[in-house]
């Protein structure tokens, strides 16, 4: 990951405004169009009630949000073209705003844990961030970049509680996301990431990545079309990974902090084939 931390540094040293950063955020409710920094739930389910479902972020190439419910799964907004929509479109562009070249929701979550969202490791089994005794929902921009956070308190694990806390940063001029988990407690956790598949799409890997690619069984956008997205990780900082019928799980070493990559990208993008996004994938992770 040297080369991009190094990109992030001179971007932040040569002291861009914020006119020149392309990346943003949005968290507010559904009734409101008043943006917030800070958004609270003792339930732990807001997920009906606000936009987006949950905190989003935004670069160039493509949103990702936090679902703020038991799920804190990580989903992805395609674009079909470079530029920021979340002010203009929100997540669910028009079916008029798609066809005149705006983005949309392709990916498909459901139960899983999306691309790159994390859960807890205990004895074989995967645990949910839930319940939780509050969540809380962070954003904030910077002159070069935006973050997300989403803070689960109280999480049953291990006979005890636990703190979690994921985040999501957005880095002006390049695509990938990076995604971080950190548990707020005394004693190491196991952490679960990885990403999801359906029937329709194809997996596939290497030595630092896991990664999907085909159309996903969503009804939302207007035209379905097929996508490509992919999870870079550190190996040494995986005890294993486990597939399921539907994921394909990197479950951590005991550790306080887990940090990954994201990427995503439909065919609709100039220059974008399922050849070359694999391409891309093998490419990036010799970077980091």
């Amino acid at each position: 990951m040297k080369v991009i931390m190094t990109i992030v540094a001179l971007l932040v040293l040569s002291g861009f405004s914020r006119a020149d950063n392309r990346t943003d955020v949005s968290l507010k409710w559904k009734d409101k169009a008043t943006q917030e920094s800070e958004i609270h739930s003792e339930s732990g389910n807001l997920f009906q009630k606000l936009a987006h479902h949950g905190p989003a972020i935004e670069n160039e190439w493509m949103g990702v949000r936090i679902y703020f419910d038991k799920k804190c799964a990580l989903d992805v907004y395609n674009k079909q073209r470079a530029g920021l929509e979340l002010a203009g479109a929100s997540w669910y562009p028009t079916e008029e705003q798609q066809q005149a070249g705006w983005g949309s929701d392709q990916y498909k979550v459901g139960p899983t844990i999306g691309i790159g969202g994390v859960r807890l490791w205990d004895n074989g089994n995967v645990v949910r961030l839930d319940p939780v005794s509050m969540r809380t929902a962070r954003v904030r921009k910077e002159a070069s970049f935006s973050q997300i956070e989403m803070l689960s308190e109280d999480v049953p694990y291990k006979g005890g509680t636990v703190d979690i806390l994921i985040r999501v940063s957005a880095f002006t001029g390049i695509r990938e996301m990076k995604v971080e988990a950190f548990a707020l407690c005394d004693d190491p956790v196991e952490f679960v990431t990885g990403i999801n598949y359906w029937e329709t799409t194809d997996t596939f890997e290497g030595d630092q990545y896991i990664g999907t690619w085909g159309i996903h069984p969503e009804d939302v956008a207007a035209s379905p079309q097929a996508i490509g997205a992919a999870v870079f990780y550190n190996p040494g900082d995986v005890a294993k990974t486990v597939r399921t019928d539907s994921e394909i799980l990197l479950v951590s070493k005991p550790t306080k902090m887990l940090s990954t990559w994201i990427i995503s990208a439909c065919e609709k993008e100039a220059g974008i084939s399922r050849q070359r996004f694999e391409q891309r994938c093998a490419e990036s992770h010799l970077n980091r």
